[in-house]
């Protein structure tokens, strides 16, 4: 898989606040508390999650009350 692709399928912290519609604070405190889906720490310091992190942490986070 080339860095192309591989980048596109990873979102920035701004993108995942956006589809969870929470704050970027929100998402930094669940980061501390362990709680927030897998990031990749890029070489310049930004952070990005994988799409299939995400996906795999909304399933796990899904309500089992239907």
């Amino acid at each position: 898989m080339t860095t192309a692709i591989k980048t596109k399928s990873m979102l920035t912290v701004a993108e995942v606040c956006a589809e969870l519609q929470i704050s970027r604070s929100t998402f930094y405190e669940w980061r501390a508390k362990r709680r927030a889906p897998r990031c990749v720490t890029l070489p310049n310091g930004s952070l990005r999650v994988r799409r299939g992190d995400l996906d795999r942490w909304l399933d796990a986070h899904e309500d089992g009350a239907r």
